[in-house]
């Protein structure tokens, strides 16, 4: 792959340079592609969670998409303060851009804790995604071929797609991504509505563990920051990013939203009756939950090329494998792929995972990490004179210690949830494919 051609431009909010690259994304596009790895398994899952949480499930997840909707912002200045400063050091092409951020505002153990984050965040939801589609086919398909086949067929044909480079060799996987998700959203949410009970139905009061656990499906539902900083980096003007996700995040809001609503109180506690997390085992079947399937299933397979990028770019970066499309590329992506499918095949049920990884690591890069990263890259002054501190307003600093309290105190909150409901069986569990023969799940 050619090298990005580096040009600096006046930043007047900077008031210095900053590197564009004379080729990339533009911010709409960019705006799909925050959509396709955003987006995606809220739709499924956002139901289950506000029964789990209660109504007030429903207001969380307005907070949520603001309060992501922001820390994604402030991650974009992030770096475009970080290349503002260091021209030189970030030009061209960095596989590594978010642990990039963590370097210069607190050094190398703030770089690995971002790099594991990443890491396991991608690979989780990866994994999600995975059994998501998995699961939609194995219906769709009326159950007539064992679930744990599916999980290698979608994995061989995923390896040509996951081979290609960087977000800007697959625009079009983002928006296939990004319309397939609305289309669904839309017909799965007025299948909801012709479903309407003639009385309202039961609503089990959440427990404490089934609420924090349910936050962690959330956070998760809207935690895209992992990959946001590489989506970035191959933007034409990385400064236009907060448009992108403005964008974002008001598309998936306005996607997620009314099939969680409709959902909670269309069906109640029909998903606890049926022990899914999954709002397509709850519609009835038919027409329309088979074209939902498909649009989600097509989403997720594309979503899974955009999410697990990050990763195997790092990956390369550590190897020291070459830009352009090689031999190693296709073996260390394999290899990847492989292990993320027996993952899969290992823990055949995505809503413990999904609310593991939620609670956990998606957590940090959401609601820990841009905070404090922008807070400190706000308030450093160059030794040497190149730059000088940006005194940020005191709502400002209020704003981002709330958004990073929240992130820890809900993170722990959930982690343990999720642990305790897994000790005390309350959590679903299914024994590996490769143990049990039949392919029961979820």
């Amino acid at each position: 792959m050619e090298q990005d051609r580096v040009t600096l431009v006046p930043d007047a909010s900077l008031n210095s340079p900053v590197a564009m690259t004379t080729l990339g994304l533009g911010a709409l596009t960019t705006g799909l592609f925050i959509i396709g790895e955003v987006a995606g398994t809220g739709v499924l899952a956002l139901p289950r969670a506000v029964v789990d949480t209660g109504w007030i499930g429903l207001v969380i997840i307005i907070f949520g998409a603001c309060m992501l909707g922001y820390t994604g912002v402030i991650l974009g200045r992030c770096w475009t303060i970080v290349k503002e400063r260091f021209p030189e050091k970030y030009a061209g092409h960095t596989r590594y851009p978010y642990p990039a951020i963590g370097y210069e505002a607190f050094g190398k153990i703030a770089s690995n804790a971002v790099r594991f984050c990443v890491h396991f965040t991608m690979f989780g939801g990866s994994v999600v995604f995975l059994l998501l589609a998995a699961d939609n086919l194995h219906t769709l398909f009326s159950k007539s071929l064992n679930f744990c086949l599916w999980p290698p067929i979608i994995t061989l044909f995923l390896l040509p797609l996951c081979w290609l480079g960087t977000p800007k060799d697959f625009w079009v996987v983002a928006t296939g991504a990004s319309i397939s998700t609305g289309i669904a959203s839309f017909i799965l949410f007025i299948q909801v509505l012709l479903e309407i009970p003639a009385e309202p139905p039961p609503h089990t009061p959440p427990s404490v563990t089934s609420f924090f656990t349910a936050f962690g499906t959330i956070i998760f539902a809207y935690g895209g920051h992992g990959a946001f900083p590489t989506i970035q980096h191959d933007m034409k003007d990385p400064r236009r990013f907060y448009i992108s996700v403005l964008f974002g995040y008001s598309t998936t809001f306005l996607m997620y939203f009314p099939v969680a609503a409709a959902g909670y109180f269309v069906f109640g506690d029909r998903f606890i009756e049926l022990n899914t997390d999954n709002i397509l085992h709850v519609i009835s079947k038919g027409p329309i939950n088979t074209i939902v399937t498909v649009m989600i299933m097509v989403h997720l397979v594309l979503s899974y090329v955009i999410s697990i990028n990050p990763l195997f770019q790092e990956l390369e970066e550590v190897l020291g494998i070459p830009l352009n499309f090689n031999w190693k590329r296709v073996v260390s992506r394999t290899v990847v792929l492989l292990l993320v499918l027996f993952t899969g095949e290992t823990i055949p049920h995505f809503g413990t995972i999904l609310s593991l990884v939620g609670g956990s690591t998606v957590t940090c890069l959401t609601c820990v990490f841009p905070p404090l990263f922008y807070l400190r890259l706000n308030t450093m002054a160059d030794p040497t004179g190149k730059w000088k501190k940006r005194e940020l307003t005191l709502h400002n600093k209020i704003i981002l210690a709330e958004i990073t309290m929240v992130g820890v105190v809900g993170g722990v909150a959930s982690i343990f949830s999720v642990i305790y409901s897994m000790a005390t069986g309350q959590s679903q569990f299914t024994v590996p494919c490769y143990v049990n023969a039949t392919g029961a799940h979820l």
